[in-house]
């Protein structure tokens, strides 16, 4: 299955990555095709991600909205999304669409197949 990893990252110490990289990794291992935020940050802007100061939240939506419209078989959300804006956004997005939105568990696996 090809994920949509949601969640807080603006206003949490280090964004979140933490938690975004152990629910990615955890997916991973459960043979889901996995697109993170945090990866394509550390990817685009090294470990530490996008400076603050010159991060563009519309570019950063647009991308990711464009993903799960054109990729996406579920988001999956990560505790606190419903805090978060963007993450809100992505969600809805995603039932609008007729993508699946599910809840995040380490312990619950996603169903599904890879791919």
């Amino acid at each position: 299955m090809r994920i949509y990893l949601a969640g807080p990252m603006r206003g949490i110490p280090k964004s979140n990555y933490p938690a975004f990289i152990e629910a990615a990794a955890v997916l991973r291992a459960q043979g889901h095709d996995v697109f993170s935020p945090v990866d394509w940050d550390i990817d685009n802007h090294g470990p530490q991600g996008c400076d603050a100061s010159s991060f563009d939240i519309r570019a950063a939506l647009s991308a990711d909205l464009q993903w799960i419209c054109a990729h996406a078989d579920a988001v999956v959300v990560l505790p606190g999304w419903e805090n978060s804006r963007g993450a809100r956004a992505e969600a809805c997005t995603a039932e609008a669409i007729g993508v699946q939105v599910l809840k995040y568990s380490a312990s619950q696996p996603i169903e599904g197949n890879a791919g």
